[in-house]
């Protein structure tokens, strides 16, 4: 377990310790879910696999939180078939709330053959990209990025997205038990990217004051990492690529209560740098790893699932990976961020 020691000016005997009190509130972070139209599909087992966990052991809970790449390719028989295996359990759990991934909505989809991609490295899947980016430029005009056509795709993709999961547009927010939770996302079809506009961070500025109390935990969700912070978002490894790095950086630069949680990178939970930590100048950052398959550090394919459990106390947040296969905690993923600092200060 990784334990955090309370800040000094927090008095050690003014804690419970998460083990010894019940939570203010629960909630579960999953995220690449990657569902496919292949009911036997692993990825579709494990999304199921991940419902059953929830619903067994994850009430109560203010809600499911998903940071993107919901299905693998964002058709529509996926959606379905995301949805056929969502109803069977959803009366037994808690509402869910999502982020968009670049599979969702990014312009790098297979309409009339969907390809496998599970199994390719992260160089692999570079190159692919951009031999796809390559042709769509010698297709279209590279002058005007955003054309008709451009605009048509991003409306067609945010639409079904939206549709699917009962999201409106690329931001929102909601007040859950009394703690703010916000989601962002890329307002361009881009293949592996997230583009945040002007408006898009101002609005998040703006919501993350609303908060006030800096002594309250915000949790926000973001598919794509920033780069450099948590697993697979070293500048090696390549899964970062929020193109608005350094404004989203400033912004949170003024709110350190704030826990953030990407996805995209598939990394495995308790891998080297899972939690960035702000050390009281800038967001607490958890890779939340991956339901459909994992990722190593020795850039390879690992079969697995896995995701959060985080509960709520009065002067921390503890979080825990949960081994989705076999229904167990993940003892190198168990992490405990402590307010009213927010600083998380390891031993």
């Amino acid at each position: 377990m990784n334990e955090y020691k309370w800040t000094p000016a927090t008095q050690p005997e003014q804690i419970e310790h998460p083990n010894r009190k019940r939570p203010l509130a629960s909630f579960q972070v999953i995220t690449d879910t990657h569902v496919t139209a292949d009911p036997q599909h692993i990825h579709n087992l494990h999304w199921e696999k991940a419902l059953a966990d929830i619903a067994s052991y994850g009430q109560p809970s203010l809600g499911v939180m998903h940071v993107g790449d919901v299905t693998d390719h964002g058709l529509e028989a996926e959606y379905q078939e995301m949805h056929r295996i969502w109803k069977k359990y959803r009366d037994q759990l808690p509402p869910f709330f999502f982020t968009m991934g670049n599979h969702d909505v990014g312009d790098f989809i297979w309409e009339e053959a969907p390809q496998e991609l599970t199994g390719l490295t992260g160089q692999q899947l570079l190159e692919l990209w951009e031999q796809y980016q390559s042709q769509m430029t010698a297709e279209s005009d590279p002058a005007n990025k955003d054309n008709a056509a451009t605009q048509e795709l991003w409306q067609r993709r945010i639409g079904n997205f939206n549709e699917a999961t009962g999201t409106s547009g690329s931001y929102h927010d909601h007040w859950l038990g009394g703690y703010h939770f916000i989601f962002i996302g890329t307002e361009q079809s881009l293949s592996k990217d997230c583009h945040l506009s002007t408006v898009q961070l101002e609005w998040l500025d703006s919501t993350l004051a609303t908060s006030g109390d800096r002594t309250r935990p915000i949790f926000l969700f973001l598919h794509q990492p920033l780069m450099n912070t948590v697993s697979g978002s070293l500048e090696e490894q390549g899964w970062y690529g929020v193109h608005q790095d350094e404004a989203l950086r400033h912004i949170l630069s003024g709110y350190p209560q704030v826990i953030l949680f990407t996805g995209h990178t598939h990394w495995q939970l308790g891998s080297p740098h899972t939690m960035y930590d702000g050390q009281g100048q800038m967001a607490t950052m958890f890779n939340a790893s991956s339901v459909s398959y994992l990722w190593t550090d020795e850039d390879e394919y690992l079969e697995g699932s896995e995701c959060y459990y985080v509960d709520i106390y009065e002067h921390g947040v503890h979080i825990r990976g949960r081994n989705l296969i076999n229904g167990t905690w993940i003892e190198q993923a168990d992490y405990t961020v402590t307010y009213p600092s927010g600083v998380a200060v390891t031993e």
